[in-house]
């Protein structure tokens, strides 16, 4: 599905012409063909879109919450209205397959909206203590910068709670995937959004998103990407003293414990890593197994790679599409090489398309075993369908490696509850999960050290997006 407003920019309560000339072709990285062109903003396009906002925030944070929260209810109800638009978008835009596409991620962004509004009509939105008055408020103009990999879920993680708190703002889709954030302002405008209260403008990180991020009537940034971005992102915005939020990198540890099913095990980390096709902060990178059971889990991981299915992502048969694009592509095959270079043991897959795949940005599901802290795979983000596995002699071993990272997003960990519960509360991450449980969109979902600050699903976001006031002798 791709929406016929992408040559143009919605700023207060319109689709209007960009003051700039620049574009980009937007591309299917299953086909490699251009199947759309995006305008590209300027700074000039920036400041309009800021400009609506603030006008906007003062009548539009006094509404009543109850209002507030009936405006994304309705957003909700287009949403689902057009869900199979979304689907479609996303395929096209990220090449996910169909499967893929409508269950995880046009689903995510139904979820995520959904739960906001559920969180946000339990919330206690004024507290009295004693004499104070304690009120959670907008905080204000808020710039929201999403990415590439999982379009609709970081959107809805970020517009939902954004508009339920009483804030405005301006919208940075990703423009390598701007299809589903054109369709996403087009139901926030039959939902009767009020003018300049959401703005959606697409550009370039380094142009658009860091003008944004500096700019002088902007309260709050709200960016999720890459740990590069982030701090570039937040050293712009430092001047002005804005809230920065941030959702960036990760390299998730996976730790198998001995009281663990091996196979059941081993099969999920293998899937959760290759899910999105590797392209997902919190994948489960590094798998960590027993050292006297590793040749097993090899064999279980390499016939877990053998059954995946790589291609057109609109054949049902096919469970990984591409990855985003070439410059990506590089990336991952670069990663790949490394590895087998600095001596791990290639499991499955490598370097170069899949057998009978000869255009589109189609990686290799791999697995590396014998994997050592010190190799490159096992500490940097790879973003692609790459798997470390490495051996462990004792699980004070195991935590120890797994809080050796730079990153703390998310980490995982497999075996008897007991020892489960035990092993999580002694990693360093945002969200831990036992036993590949169901996604929780009410859970915080934000990282420790360099993966982030901020928390964002459900009533967790909202309260980023708030100021917490006190007014003293309130009930004197």
């Amino acid at each position: 599905m791709i929406s016929d407003h992408l040559l143009k920019f919605y700023i207060n309560g319109g689709w209007v012409d960009p003051l700039g000339g620049s574009r980009m072709g937007v591309e299917n990285p299953a086909t490699e063909e251009i199947i759309a062109e995006v305008a590209l903003g300027s700074t000039a396009d920036a400041d309009r879109a800021v400009a609506a906002a603030r006008a906007a925030f003062d009548a539009y944070t006094r509404w009543p919450v109850a209002d507030r929260i009936a405006l994304v209810r309705r957003i909700l109800e287009i949403y689902n209205r057009r869900y199979d638009d979304f689907a479609r978008a996303m395929q096209m835009e990220m090449g996910a397959p169909t499967a893929w596409s409508r269950d995880a991620q046009a689903w995510a962004g139904q979820v995520h909206i959904d739960s906001t509004i559920k969180a946000a009509e339990d919330m206690a939105w004024e507290v009295t203590r004693g004499t104070t008055r304690i009120i959670y408020e907008g905080i204000g103009v808020c710039v929201l910068i999403t990415p590439w990999n999982w379009p609709m879920n970081q959107i809805a993680c970020k517009v939902a709670p954004a508009l339920i708190a009483g804030c405005t703002m301006v919208l940075k889709p990703s423009e390598i995937a701007p299809l589903s954030g054109a369709l996403f302002a087009e139901i926030c405008h039959e939902a009767g959004v009020p003018a300049g209260v959401f703005n959606l403008i697409n550009g370039t990180g380094p142009e658009v998103g860091a003008h944004l991020a500096a700019h002088p009537q902007v309260d709050m940034v709200s960016f999720t990407g890459s740990t590069r971005a982030g701090t570039a992102v937040a050293a712009a915005a430092a001047p002005t003293v804005k809230r920065v939020a941030q959702e960036l990198g990760g390299k998730s540890p996976n730790i198998i414990l001995p009281s663990a099913d091996l196979a059941a095990a081993v099969r999920g980390g293998v899937e959760g890593c290759f899910g999105n096709t590797g392209q997902s902060c919190d994948a489960p990178t590094r798998m960590f197994v027993p050292r006297d059971r590793a040749e097993e889990a090899y064999a279980i991981a390499a016939q877990v790679a053998a059954e995946v299915v790589v291609g057109d992502p609109t054949d049902l048969a096919v469970t990984m599409g591409p990855l985003i694009s070439k410059t990506q592509f590089d990336k991952v095959q670069g990663l790949i090489q490394k590895g087998m270079d600095e001596g791990a043991r290639l499991v499955a897959g490598g370097t170069g398309r899949p057998a009978g795949l000869n255009r589109g940005w189609f990686a290799k599901p791999t697995i590396f075993g014998e994997v050592t802290d010190q190799m490159t795979i096992a500490r940097e983000e790879i973003f692609g369908p790459v798997l470390s596995i490495l051996p462990y002699d004792s699980i004070d071993q195991a935590v120890a490696s797994a809080n050796e990272t730079v990153y703390g997003l998310a980490a995982y960990v497999q075996g008897e509850v007991t020892e489960a519960r035990a092993v999580g509360r002694q990693l360093r991450a945002g969200q831990v999960n036992l036993n590949y449980p169901d996604w929780d969109t009410f859970a915080p979902f934000g990282g420790y050290k360099q993966s982030g600050n901020g928390r964002e699903y459900a009533g967790w976001g909202i309260h980023d997006f708030c100021e917490v006031k006190a007014i003293v002798g309130y009930g004197a």
